[in-house]
């Protein structure tokens, strides 16, 4: 009975973010009370509020499904045993741009994220959140990159801190472009030699070397 009652609480809890994806993709995040959010999951106010404190956390974990697929390959572009570091950060981007673009889920709440959230007020400490959640990928970025020139993958005087900041603005920028303008590009077909593009940007250009001392 008790293991019952577990499933149907995470059935519930599942009901209320495909819930809150559909309701804030259609009005937006200010604009969605989580009196939407209940009516549009058939649950009451009181069993959001059971699975979570407020908007933010429901907004939160929303966004957390979509990210959970890519820890193991950030893990692994991280682990000093990894032999292909380069190859598995390659795989972080490609996979977010073309499972972006093929994901209905990952492509909606993206698109909540970076087109229909604002963040004011109550949203304040999900900024906060997500710009720890972004000092956090920059530095899994940079550990990768580092991990990669330890493997003889990339020039040993690559700046890598120039190329984390330039990685990571083309997947967000690839990721706002492909929202904003939805067909603009075959990302299916073109996210393998984007990547490839970027990172071969990254072995060669001078621009990306360290001043030497």
């Amino acid at each position: 009975m008790a293991r019952r009652t577990k499933e149907e609480a995470l059935e519930t809890r599942n009901g209320i973010l495909d819930a809150a994806e559909r309701v804030f993709f259609d009005k937006g995040v200010s604009r969605t009370s989580l009196a939407d959010i209940a009516q549009a999951a058939g649950v009451t106010r009181g069993a959001i509020y059971w699975h979570f404190a407020n908007k933010g956390e429901l907004f939160t974990a929303m966004f957390d499904r979509v990210l959970l697929p890519l820890d193991e390959l950030k893990a692994a572009s991280l682990d000093p045993e990894e032999a292909d570091p380069l190859a598995r950060l390659m795989e972080i981007c490609t996979f977010c741009l073309r499972d972006t673009a093929n994901d209905p889920r990952r492509r909606r709440v993206f698109d909540i994220l970076f087109l229909k959230c604002e963040f004011v007020e109550e949203m304040g400490p999900v900024m906060a959140r997500n710009q720890n959640s972004m000092r956090d990928a920059l530095r899994s970025i940079e550990g990768g990159l580092r991990n990669a020139i330890s493997k003889g993958q990339l020039p040993a005087d690559l700046d890598t801190a120039r190329a984390t900041s330039m990685l990571h603005a083309f997947v967000g920028g690839a990721l706002r472009d492909m929202l904003f303008l939805p067909g603009a590009l075959d990302v299916e077909k073109h996210a393998g030699q984007m990547v490839k593009g970027i990172f071969d940007m990254l072995r060669l250009s001078p621009a990306l070397r360290s001043a030497p001392l």
